[in-house]
């Protein structure tokens, strides 16, 4: 696909170009002489070659007299407020390696800004050992999309082509990957693509029609997705992580938020560009709306669209069976959390059509249970679902380590594809709450909306930490001493029972799951080609005993007893094995 957005550069120099259809002129400015008029073009874009400029100027844009960035800007210097830059051809591979198998995925979510203690790509690099030696074996690093500031959670970008220079360079990102690549390691990254953050974004201004009022979201009005033009905007993006930087698969965040009807156009785009350029790529989906459609396979077994979705619904029938917490969307789940954990681990959705009570009786989903598990990324934590709580607190705060180890257990010895949050795989503590970098009135906007926020979910929430003072994200940081090998030696044992006995499973034909439940132990069986994948789960506090008995190679969590045709859970306890076709 020919680029149509960001700078050219060619070897008789660099080609300029901003779209801006409501901008009546536009000039290119350089750090000496005057601004240069640029020409109008077909489709509000606006052009200018210059023979002289090469990898490495620096340039901004005028409309009038008001300087903007590139919206489409490859490199940033000096925050989203200062020089867009030509970039440089990124370094060539080290060593071209295989895809993983989708199915062997072992996923890990990072923040780079606090992964490690510096919080840079460079940094990163150092850590990757670490993933390898826990049996992680790909790595999703959160938006590094350019935004204001020194610190953010990465979820307010607003130069979405331009890795922010608080982690380092373009050249840094594309040299963390391959050396991902070099030791086994996938690497993902998430996008936003439904909305922009709300500072340093000057697209209002150039291309009115990029945004809608007849559809609004969180974040103000919708991106308007019937424009083929902003389609073609994001399209290209994906299209430069998978191709520029080698990227094996991008997470789309909250694709629920993309305005109707064209939303479901962008995502056609984007799973139909994606995959001619990179057609083992994972496209994994944030979706709310649990549409199953997105997520269907071909006869081969080879998803149509898209990889996978992140299965919130899993997560939350989890954290209410864990936790006992029922409010805000939790409410959804509490009425009965084992049936809901139940049916999220045999068939992926908990809400396939039915009703939902927090979305004020409309039902929500389709029905998902022909879809394989490796559809579903299933997780106990994300950074949602710490950072959104009023502390960031994490499950290792509050609850007890068996119960820890269950969810664990749940979750590499189940068929869905596992995910953690960094430091999770050594029961770390700490917290990751919101922070941000604003100034001024947008700050104490964001201060009160978060303290609304929170206030609505939580019945108390207490003393909020300041999501914009640089010790809220210092907080983040993961203390890598804590990394000891005792405290990675369960989630270790694990990852290798899955590499045993799950994996060989997965690359092979799926039948379906079956379900049954007898008081509160649950009793999975998921049907492959190569075997049928059991798990037995007890999510009470008292002990319990069913008529079945695991094989003698299999997996235990917790205390389980058999005594030869019964076996006994105790409290958050599990097993799980592999019986023959």
């Amino acid at each position: 696909m020919t680029t149509r957005f960001g700078p050219v550069l060619r070897p008789d120099g660099t080609l300029f170009r901003l779209w801006a259809p409501d901008a009546k002129r536009v000039s290119l400015a350089l750090p000496e002489g005057d601004p240069i008029p640029m020409r109008a073009g077909q489709e509000g874009f606006f052009e200018l070659m210059r023979p002289d400029a090469r990898a490495g100027q620096r340039y901004r844009f005028l409309i009038g007299d008001q300087p903007i960035p590139d919206p489409a800007s490859r490199r940033q210097e000096g925050d989203v407020m200062g020089w867009s830059v030509v970039r440089a051809d990124l370094p060539p591979l080290r060593r071209p390696t295989p895809p993983r198998p989708w199915h062997e995925v072992v996923l890990a979510e990072l923040h780079v800004g606090t992964a490690t203690p510096e919080g840079s790509f460079e940094a990163l690099i150092g850590r990757l050992d670490h993933f390898v030696d826990c049996g992680i074996t790909a790595i999703e690093l959160m938006p590094v999309a350019d935004f204001p500031g020194r610190r953010n959670w990465g979820y307010d970008g607003v130069l979405p082509f331009a890795p922010d220079e608080a982690y380092g360079s373009p050249a840094a990102l594309r040299v963390l990957v391959d050396a991902a690549h070099e030791r086994g390691l996938g690497v993902m990254l998430d996008v936003v693509y439904n909305h922009f953050g709300p500072e340093g974004n000057f697209l209002p201004l150039i291309a009115r029609r990029f945004f809608t009022e007849a559809h609004h979201t969180p974040w103000g009005a919708a991106i308007d997705l019937e424009q083929p033009l902003v389609r073609r905007f994001f399209v290209e993006n994906a299209l430069m992580w998978l191709g520029e930087y080698d990227f094996d698969g991008l997470r789309f965040d909250a694709v629920h938020a993309f305005a109707p009807p064209g939303g479901d156009l962008l995502l056609a785009e984007l799973a139909e560009a994606c995959r001619a350029l990179k057609p083992e790529a994972w496209l994994v989906l944030e979706n709310d709306h649990n549409a199953a459609r997105w997520l269907e396979r071909d006869g081969d077994g080879q998803p149509r669209f898209y990889t996978a979705q992140w299965n919130d619904d899993a997560h939350h029938a989890l954290h209410v069976t864990a936790t006992g917490e029922g409010s805000g969307y939790y409410a959804d789940y509490a009425e009965d959390p084992v049936a809901a954990l139940g049916r999220a681990l045999a068939e992926g959705f908990v809400y396939q059509g039915e009703a939902s009570a927090h979305r004020d009786g409309q039902p929500r989903g389709e029905v998902s249970a022909r879809l394989p598990p490796q559809a579903f990324v299933n997780f106990a934590q994300n950074h949602d679902q710490i950072g959104n709580r009023p502390l960031g607190d994490r499950l290792a705060a509050a609850l007890e380590p068996e119960r820890l180890a269950f969810l664990r257990f749940l979750l590499l010895m189940g068929p869905a594809i596992p995910m953690v949050f960094q430091g999770e795989e050594a029961g770390l503590e700490t917290p990751f709450p919101f922070f941000c970098d604003f100034s001024g009135d947008l700050a104490e906007a964001v201060r009160q909306g978060r303290a609304r926020e929170f206030s609505e979910f939580f019945a108390t929430a207490g003393e909020l930490p300041d999501p914009l003072a640089p010790e809220t994200m210092e907080a983040a940081r993961l203390p890598w001493e804590r990394m000891t090998p005792a405290a990675l030696a369960a989630f270790q044992t694990l990852a290798a029972q899955r590499r045993r006995l799950v994996w060989p499973l997965l690359a092979t034909a799926y039948h379906g799951a079956e379900l049954r439940r007898e008081g509160a132990i649950l009793s999975w069986r998921w049907g492959f080609d190569a075997g049928v994948l059991c798990l037995l789960a007890n999510p009470d506090v008292v002990p319990s005993e069913i008529q079945l008995q695991p094989r003698q190679d299999g997996v235990t969590a917790g205390d389980a007893v058999f005594d030869g045709t019964h076996t006994r859970l105790g409290p958050w306890s599990a097993c799980a094995w592999v019986e023959p076709t």
